[in-house]
């Protein structure tokens, strides 16, 4: 990303949701019923997997890996050695929780709507 502008909040929650393609249909069960921050933890660690990526014309490029729940993203070909992620760990598992609306069983307040 060196050089170029910063992404937007909605590019971040875009690149998320390419790295994380496939997690709402596979854990919906555990969503549905809320998942505890080591429970998500290891969803997205196996979502996530070894290595990966995707990329194209006119869209942000994402790479990841399940070691320590880093996702980065860029307008072009993320360097995942010189950058630093745009999600890591505990930034991965809250961004988890809201786009795809995961609750944590442990937290008792109440909902306010």
């Amino acid at each position: 990303m060196t050089g170029s502008k910063p992404l937007t909040p909605d590019e971040k929650a875009q690149a998320f949701r390419r790295a994380t393609s496939g997690f709402e249909k596979r854990f919906a069960e555990q969503i549905s019923r809320g998942m505890s921050d080591a429970e998500l933890a290891a969803a997205l660690k196996e979502c996530l997997g070894i290595f990966g990526g995707s990329g194209g014309p006119h869209c942000i490029d994402v790479s990841y890996q399940g070691a320590g729940l880093k996702i980065w993203a860029a307008r072009s070909c993320p360097n995942h050695v010189l950058e630093k992620p745009v999600f890591e760990g505990s930034a991965t598992i809250e961004m988890a929780r809201h786009i795809y609306e995961i609750r944590d069983p442990a937290d008792t307040q109440m909902l306010l709507f």
